[in-house]
């Protein structure tokens, strides 16, 4: 079984048991990591997930996955649920939306400005570009980037 079979088949088993208390599935992973392969469920909900919301989660969802028939994941893996965190990535156009506001980091595939990486708030937003105020030597400048030029995005810590 692929590694897109395996997300497709527990995020089938997965989504009724979030619905169930109105959390989002934020991403899902199934990796090797050195001999061993992890499972990782990424959840989310308004005002954040906690600790034990993600127990409750991983309890649900490690019966469904021992219930079913065929098994998705034949060989042994460690189940991993758990929030997207603090500085979680940008990826879906409402991940955007949600990030209005707020301090980000962008990655660029190529340096605009000699630069390939800022940092500031996301004051706008359109379905091809983003709109940065970020400080440079102190002084506010504002920065629009083409979103095809992005390699990565997520939400940034200010210090």
């Amino acid at each position: 079984m692929s590694n897109n079979d395996v997300i497709a088949a527990v995020t089938t088993l997965v989504t009724p048991i979030l619905d169930q208390y109105d959390f989002e599935l934020f991403d899902l992973e199934f990796t090797k990591e050195g001999q061993s392969w992890y499972l990782r469920v990424y959840i989310d909900k308004p005002g954040g997930i906690t600790l034990e919301d993600c127990a409750t989660v991983s309890d649900q969802l490690s019966e469904a996955l021992d219930n079913v028939d065929p098994d998705p994941i034949p060989q042994a893996y460690f189940l991993e649920v758990s929030s997207p965190g603090a500085e979680r990535p940008l990826k879906r156009e409402r991940d955007y939306e949600n990030a209005l506001n707020e301090y980000i980091n962008v990655s660029l595939y190529q340096a605009i400005e000699g630069k390939k990486v800022y940092e500031g708030t996301l004051i706008e937003l359109t379905p091809d570009e983003l709109t940065l105020d970020y400080l440079d030597k102190a002084r506010h400048k504002q920065i629009t980037i083409d979103r095809q030029k992005i390699a990565k995005a997520r939400l940034a810590i200010k210090f």
